[in-house]
């Protein structure tokens, strides 16, 4: 199988470079699957109904957020009613939507998309090993799941990598998302799982991880409240990570980075 997965999309600018991209993408990449993390779509925080439906129209399968997954109001209600978007599966019992999704592709393949939080400088959220473990063993690799990703929405490089090697032969690809800076350490496990830290933001790579610069910069030099950070409206550069999996295994047997536009230098693979 091959899927790609798309780092954290900030404001207009990273919905430009996405929309303006994906439909090459799956064309000349051949792909069987895309996932998009969109919790920064709107305006840098949190996504809408309207913008769920213009990743959707331009290729995605499904959608993850994160911490700003309620920032728009609209989501509360919205969630529940859209099966191919994924929040973190290890919020309070009872929070609207859903942890983990399933996308069919063409060739009938089940992929499962699964999506936890860190909880090192993240806030108070439940435990992301005891979440994965239950749906691990409900969702099997290379058994009644033909490939499976799971988002790794977390603050700390070292949290990720635990739960990379956490979920080495049991997952297709664990991804961190939520820093927005790419990481140069895509690899594969010893066990076969595909891993990178971060997969970094499709935004404005001018600005402060994605916000216009001089808000952000008011707000560190000084310690009088500073008004609402908005999102930079440059070039933006598409930030993804590309996998290519067994077809038996569901492990993995490429993992590249993708990033294409703006200020970071361009990373295309080959068609496999």
């Amino acid at each position: 199988m091959r899927i790609i997965y798309v780092g954290d999309v900030v404001g207009r600018a990273g919905r430009t470079v996405l929309t303006d991209n994906l439909p090459g993408l799956r064309e000349k990449l051949r792909l069987d699957a895309v996932v998009v993390n969109g919790e920064n779509a709107a305006g840098g925080f949190g996504i809408t109904a309207a913008i769920c439906k213009e990743f959707f129209d331009a290729g995605a399968d499904a959608i993850t957020l994160g911490n700003h997954s309620w920032d728009q109001r609209e989501m509360i209600g919205f969630i529940d009613g859209e099966p191919r978007l994924v929040r973190p599966m290890n919020m309070q019992p009872g929070t609207p939507g859903r942890g983990l999704t399933e996308v069919r592709t063409a060739r009938g393949k089940r992929l499962v998309v699964a999506q936890v939080m860190g909880r090192l400088f993240m806030g108070s959220y439940d435990d992301p090993f005891r979440a994965l473990e239950a749906e691990l063993a409900r969702n099997i690799l290379g058994g009644n799941a033909d490939a499976i990703l799971v988002d790794v929405h977390a603050e700390a490089t070292s949290e990720k990598m635990a739960l990379g090697h956490f979920l080495d032969g049991r997952a297709s690809l664990v991804a961190g998302t939520h820093t927005h800076v790419p990481t140069a350490d895509a690899q594969i496990l010893p066990g076969g799982t595909a891993y990178i830290t971060d997969l970094g933001m499709t935004g404005d790579y001018d600005s402060v991880i994605g916000m216009e610069k001089e808000g952000a910069l008011a707000r560190f030099r000084s310690d009088i409240p500073q008004r609402r950070l908005e999102p930079a409206l440059g070039e933006a550069t598409l930030c993804a990570v590309y996998v290519e999996t067994d077809d038996r295994t569901g492990l993995a047997k490429r993992i590249e980075p993708v990033r294409l536009g703006g200020r970071l230098a361009t990373a295309l693979p080959e068609a496999g």
